[in-house]
């Protein structure tokens, strides 16, 4: 665990006067490691002393200690630490917040991602482009628009593909589905009724469900290959962002993936209709 994560999970433990100052910490540590205790002091509105005590109660001997522990733990690399975006937040803190936590949570995916269950599912969808059954995409609210996306760049591959982002179009979809289909499930919180049904019956009818979304969710639980999208943001506050590119990043792995597999002869297609839309832009002048 990180310096940073520590901090985080401590917040519950401190004084809040100590907790004002283990938010600054979190807002910007680089920042923090440069600044005297008098100029911490006063941007967390606390006594020079509270800020001695908040590096204590986590362990350390005094200011000093911790920033030496603080500049280390910045260059082990950028921990996964969600900061929220508050209605009081300048436009720069958004910035810097909104960027922050996408790069986090990239770095920590790439760091934890399912390289056998990827590699598991970009076999099956090779398999089932190779014997022309079909390939579904299946999500509600933001995750139909990234299944939307996923079709698109699964139709470039030129397999049979479609997307269904309305829960009755995926009931129907899923009953049409048989044991050589795929279909791929995209889910922030794991717990949408309309996709639950959906994956149950696409493994009725013996297709096969790969499922994105979190795990230990409803519907990681009906996965045959679950790729999951672990992070901390919440369900029910401003717009999902870094679930959204989560999820664009594992549709972008497994098309990479598949286009990989799928050999010469689709490089030889994507050349041809690279030539045939240049035909649709205007020449530079």
């Amino acid at each position: 665990m990180s310096l940073l994560e520590q901090i985080k999970d401590s917040l519950t433990t401190l004084s809040p006067a100590e907790q004002r100052v283990a938010e600054l910490a979190l807002a910007d540590p680089r920042s923090f490691v440069g600044l005297p205790v008098a100029t911490l002091a006063a941007k967390a509105g606390v006594s020079n002393p509270t800020v001695v005590r908040f590096c204590r109660s986590l362990g350390y001997q005094g200011l000093s200690d911790f920033k030496l522990k603080l500049a280390a733990s910045m260059n082990e690399g950028i921990p996964f630490v969600h900061h929220a975006v508050n209605p009081q937040d300048a436009t720069g803190d958004v910035v810097l917040k909104v960027v922050d936590n996408v790069v986090s949570a990239l770095l920590s995916y790439r760091k934890d991602a399912p390289s056998k269950n990827i590699e598991r599912a970009i076999a099956a969808l090779v398999k089932t482009i190779r014997s022309g059954r079909r390939i579904e995409f299946y999500g509600v609210g933001n995750s139909g628009i990234v299944a939307q996306d996923a079709q698109h760049k699964f139709f470039r591959l030129g397999c049979n593909t479609i997307a269904y982002a309305d829960g009755h179009m995926q009931v129907m979809a899923a009953t049409m589905l048989g044991a050589e289909d795929c279909a791929v499930i995209i889910s922030n919180s794991g717990r949408s009724r309309d996709l639950l049904d959906a994956a149950e019956l696409a493994k009725k009818h013996k297709a096969t469900t790969i499922v994105i979304t979190a795990s230990g969710s409803p519907l990681a639980g009906m996965a045959d290959i679950l790729l999951a999208a672990d992070h901390p943001e919440g369900y029910d506050r401003y717009s999902p962002m870094v679930s959204r590119l989560l999820h664009l990043l594992i549709i972008d792995i497994l098309t990479t993936g598949v286009a990989i597999q799928l050999g010469p002869d689709l490089q030889i297609k994507l050349s041809e209709m690279k030539k045939n839309l240049s035909s649709k832009r205007y020449k530079p002048v």
